[in-house]
């Protein structure tokens, strides 16, 4: 009887063991064609892998990403915009707009981002910038603004120019800037869409197309994003957004991509890739991220850290943290998180709720993770004693008392000397 609990007992192990799955492995850091790659988490900017990812590379039309975020932050929607000669017959890929064609920047927009468009990328440039080298030193400025230290561009279209260059880092600083804006995200996302030209032509010019379109064939009003991520299909990618494709020789295929799944969104960055490779190296970059990261929340809005001493304050100023903090840890992993508090110099009332004082500083194995704000929980007033009126109020009743304590004690001396008057003590 013994004997058969023990084998039951044995054969039961040997089942769970059986039925029990594997550790699931951490993924493995992608393999890639591209030169250049990384994966960035679009919500806190945390850079989950990079190949590359500072070298100075060719960003051929993945450049019209800035050209349409400094035309979004330039421009209203609707402002009306006139093609030139000169950007109707710019190099490169065009959707024919002709000169004297007027057309909303919205309309221009979708042309540069869906179809590639380097006549609206031309046209957006001598609009705002009056020039492409005007246009160029807003989009160096915006860069800046950004932190893509290592970005140079000469146009608004990325036509090759050994002075137009960029890294996967910067790309992916500007993406995600881009990203933020509404307006871009929408069009970025967009597969396809119809624009009418012709409701904005003059009669004449309407007369000079329709003429070309009878020896040329029909105007473009159909434009189709070239990001096949978008698309579905055999390179479909399942929670796809955005955002832009581009090659010239010098710069093979190119891509900045974003996806968004279960409330996190990555932003993928592939230069001088190759072919057909490009979808693949951009899925691989973003499956890794998804896949191979898991975010940790670390900080919450409105947590009571710490209280701070405040020059001439009334009280110390009690700091909260002025939002949240997550950090994307390797699957599986266990973090060890410290906190440090570092507060500004010279902190003096009065203070207002709101008021940001120092940072919470988040580190793990001796590495920054990142920062939070910390802010004042309430207004902090001026302490009533460190106003220059209240001492010299206080001075002057002082010195108003001690002249008086000294005139009631001459009197009373004066008084002490006379002599003092007989009494009559007979009745």
């Amino acid at each position: 009887m013994f004997r058969k609990i023990i084998v039951i007992f044995t054969i039961m192990l040997l089942i769970c063991s059986i039925a029990a799955p594997a550790a699931a492995e951490p993924p493995a850091e992608p393999v890639t064609t591209a030169t250049a790659a990384l994966v960035m988490d679009a919500e806190n900017g945390q850079v989950l892998y990079g190949k590359e990812a500072d070298r100075k590379m060719y960003p051929a039309s993945t450049t019209k990403i800035m050209t349409a975020l400094v035309a979004l932050e330039n421009s209203s929607l609707d402002e009306m915009v006139e093609i030139s000669p000169e950007a109707s017959s710019v190099d490169g890929s065009r959707v024919g707009l002709q000169p004297g064609e007027k057309l909303p920047m919205e309309h221009l927009l979708y042309m540069l981002m869906l179809t590639s468009a380097n006549d609206s990328a031309e046209t957006i440039a001598e609009h705002l910038g009056g020039s492409t080298e005007g246009f160029a030193e807003l989009m160096n400025r915006r860069a800046g603004e950004l932190g893509a230290r290592n970005t140079n561009f000469t146009n608004p279209h990325g036509l090759p120019d050994p002075e137009h260059y960029t890294t996967a880092r910067d790309l992916a600083l500007i993406g995600r800037e881009a990203m933020r804006n509404e307006v871009f995200r929408r069009i970025a996302g967009t597969v396809n869409i119809k624009l009418d030209r012709k409701k904005y032509m003059s009669p004449e010019l309407l007369q000079s197309v329709e003429k070309l379109e009878q020896a040329h064939g029909p105007l473009q009003e159909d434009f189709y994003t070239h990001n096949r991520l978008l698309t579905g299909g055999y390179y479909g990618y399942q929670g796809a957004n955005g955002i832009k494709t581009g090659y010239t020789v010098d710069a093979g295929q190119c891509i900045v991509a974003s996806a968004r799944r279960d409330g996190r969104e990555m932003i993928a960055v592939a230069l001088n890739s190759q072919g057909a490779s490009l979808w693949t190296d951009a899925a691989a970059l973003m499956n890794y991220g998804f896949q191979a990261f898991t975010p940790v929340e670390l900080v919450t809005p409105r947590q009571m850290i710490t209280d701070a001493p405040v020059k001439n304050g009334a009280e110390n100023a009690v700091l909260e943290t002025a939002g949240y903090f997550y950090y994307n840890f390797p699957a599986g992993e266990t973090p060890e998180v410290s906190r440090r508090v570092e507060l500004d110099k010279n902190i003096e009332a009065p203070l207002e709720a709101g008021e940001q004082l120092g940072e919470l500083v988040l580190e793990a194995k001796g590495r920054e993770l990142g920062r939070v704000s910390l802010v004042t929980v309430s207004a902090v007033p001026r302490s009533t004693a460190s106003y220059p009126w209240v001492w010299l109020a206080g001075g002057a009743a002082a010195l108003f008392l001690i002249r008086w304590l000294y005139a009631r004690s001459r009197r009373r001396r004066r008084r002490s000397r006379l002599p003092y008057p007989k009494r009559d003590y007979r009745r």
